[in-house]
């Protein structure tokens, strides 16, 4: 997508930094563009493209389309879209699992190394229960963000989940001891 940026920015015959102030950002960003190193704001995109003479079809390709591959195209970027959308919602949900899982771990060993009695007691395991707890609210939130799920009985429901877990199992060892 640089190179074509850059190549239909000469074909205006303008320069980044002109290209940069009708957009109203900095030179810059349109270097990182051009070189590779990052992409245009999706809020951008059609001004960039109308400065550029260009669709947004074209650019999400880096080509010049004919009128013959245009649907098809469109269609090959809105696939392609969607793919990297589910890359990058499944590491954010692998993340926050691995964290959730981490704190989940610590006072589990907590518990195992210095006995229920004495681990409960400790400042640490209530500090670790609040991170997990907190950790988890933030989790289901933006989870449910990132699925366009705006119901909160959704959140409430993984949170309610999270606590019975990272709370109650850790006193279950109380009571049983």
């Amino acid at each position: 997508m640089g190179k074509f940026i850059a190549k239909c920015r000469k074909e205006q015959g303008i320069t980044q930094a002109q290209l940069a102030d009708k957009l109203g950002i900095t030179y810059k960003s349109v270097s990182k563009w051009e070189c590779g190193k990052g992409l245009p704001d999706a809020s951008r995109m059609i001004d960039l493209c109308n400065i550029l003479k260009i669709t947004v079809n074209e650019l999400l390709s880096g080509d010049k389309i004919s009128e013959n591959n245009y649907v098809i195209q469109a269609d090959n970027n809105l696939v392609e879209l969607q793919k990297q959308k589910q890359a990058v919602n499944m590491a954010a949900r692998i993340s926050y699992i691995c964290i959730a899982f981490i704190l989940f771990i610590s006072n589990f060993i907590n518990v195992l190394l210095y006995g229920v009695t004495e681990a409960t007691k400790k400042p640490e395991f209530m500090i670790m229960i609040s991170i997990a707890l907190i950790w988890l609210f933030i989790y289901t939130y933006l989870i449910s963000k990132i699925d366009g799920k705006r119901n909160i009985g959704y959140v409430i429901a993984i949170f309610m989940i999270g606590i019975i877990v990272v709370l109650i199992i850790p006193f279950l060892f109380v009571i049983i001891a």
